[in-house]
């Protein structure tokens, strides 16, 4: 059985409306890089915020206070490299903190 990979729109060399000018096409090929790196960031951040929803969900707030903190480091991290801007992840940490406060 044939099997074909699926097609990447990510690729440079996929475009249809490829640059001419060489800096113009390095550059398109940076941002495709760019591009997968800050994707990646970002799933690792919805993944902090997740550990602890489901830690808050669970009804265990020391297990909640545990994965806030390792969330905490993570969004600031990804903050710090500009993929989530500071204030969204200042408001991430402190709705989760709420939460876990609120916790009985």
């Amino acid at each position: 059985m044939l099997e074909f990979a699926p097609r990447i729109f990510d690729t440079v060399e996929a475009e249809q409306n490829m640059a001419n000018i060489k800096s113009a096409r390095k550059r398109a090929r940076q941002a495709v890089q760019r591009r997968a790196h800050n994707m990646s960031l970002r799933t690792v951040a919805r993944s902090a915020v997740n550990s602890v929803m489901k830690a808050i969900a669970g009804g265990d707030k020391k297990a909640a206070a545990a994965a806030l903190t390792k969330s905490q480091a993570t969004l600031d991290r990804v903050a710090a490299k500009g993929v989530l801007h500071r204030n969204a992840a200042a408001r991430h940490k402190s709705r989760l903190a709420h939460a876990i406060k609120a916790m009985h």
